[in-house]
């Protein structure tokens, strides 16, 4: 079987630690009332769209979130049915496609509330202070009124929250507080609109602003925003296979620039992964790898299609299972200690993998 020859560069995901992670995260918000959505954007943080999709809706989620009209449209094709929003396209983007397959519009302007259209069933943003997207609050009672006379219907007002991932940061109750201003403008208007606001982070640590509906999405791939532990299974495993391996004397050195030389005597594995494959360059000589059973130092430069592993005086062979990141549970390294190494978040580990010579295959499906 094709699945059995050793990776030259994989991905693995976990849909039953989607599973088990969509649940915990919905029996969160359900404590609150609560609904949820799963946030599928960037073909599910680079871990797939529909696969993590149709795991998270087995699982209690009951809304998808997704950023554009093609990404709505590709999971609606697919023939998932469940509630959807999208939120953010080009001026000029055909809505009428998204619209007439009943995917909710996230709307910030009143010119999208016009390109919405009568019939189109719309989440009004209103920006409580991330200062991104979303409707100013000068401007938000003209945004509440036009939506209120213009054949559209409101399904939500929404917002998202700046720094949820610091709890008992000033901004998180400054944010809620203008979240209510705006519901209650959206009241005074007629309408009567679900509300959300929290994000992974919030759903897990503010309970208080889980209101109608969170939009939960890190937590769901099993990557933690918060700082202290929460019982979530990373979904990503990252792996590859040892093509060559070789003894190097003492003095002998190590890939471009030759920025690290052997002490003494020891064998090296080459690995056919590099920064084409999304092992960022800047985790020369910073990154190790779980090999054999144990951790082992990568040395010189990351390349852009190997990197070099110092094994010692262990028995190494052609063949061998690499993982780069993983679960962590096996002592190996993880999505979160590489960003964490090079002063990035994890969110952008695991969507960096979405490549065109990174392989996915899946575990855990029905």
């Amino acid at each position: 079987m094709a699945d059995m020859l050793p990776p030259r560069a994989e991905v693995v995901v976990d849909l039953d630690a989607i599973r088990h992670n969509t649940a915990l995260l919905a029996a969160r918000a359900a404590e609150s009332g609560a609904a949820t959505m799963v946030v599928v954007k960037a073909d599910g943080y680079g871990h797939g769209a529909l696969p993590v999709a149709r795991a998270a809706l087995d699982a209690g989620a009951t809304w998808l979130g997704v950023v554009s009209v093609a990404e709505a449209m590709s999971l609606r094709e697919a023939g998932v049915r469940a509630p959807l929003l999208c939120w953010l396209d080009v001026p000029g983007t055909d809505l009428r496609p998204a619209v007439e397959s009943d995917v909710d519009i996230g709307v910030s302007t009143v010119e999208g509330l016009r390109a919405a259209g009568p019939g189109a069933a719309v989440h009004l943003k209103i920006d409580t202070g991330l200062t991104r997207n979303g409707c100013p609050p000068d401007l938000w009672p003209e945004l509440v009124a036009e939506a209120a006379s213009s054949g559209v219907q409101v399904r939500a007002i929404w917002s998202h929250l700046a720094c949820a991932d610091e709890p008992g940061h000033p901004s998180i109750d400054a944010q809620a507080k203008r979240f209510d201003d705006a519901y209650d403008i959206a009241l005074a208007a007629g309408l009567r609109p679900m509300r959300h606001l929290a994000n992974s982070a919030a759903t897990l640590s503010r309970s208080d602003l889980c209101f109608d509906l969170v939009r939960v999405g890190i937590a769901v791939y099993g990557l933690n925003p918060l700082p202290h532990k929460e019982d979530l299974v990373p979904a990503m495993t990252f792996r590859s296979s040892v093509v060559l391996t070789k003894r190097l004397p003492a003095g002998e050195s190590v890939s471009y620039g030759q920025t690290w030389t052997s002490t003494v005597d020891t064998t090296v594995a080459l690995v056919p992964v590099g920064y084409a494959d999304g092992v960022p360059r800047t985790l020369s000589g910073r990154m190790d790898v779980l090999l054999g059973g144990r951790r082992r130092p990568v040395v010189g430069r990351v390349c852009m299609d190997q990197i070099v592993v110092d094994c010692g005086d262990d028995p190494v062979r052609v063949g061998d299972e690499v993982v780069l990141f993983g679960t962590g549970a096996d002592g190996g390294p993880t999505a979160t200690e590489w960003a964490d190494t090079i002063g990035t978040i994890d969110y952008e580990i695991v969507t960096g993998m979405y490549r065109p010579r990174v392989t996915r295959r899946y575990v855990g499906e029905p």
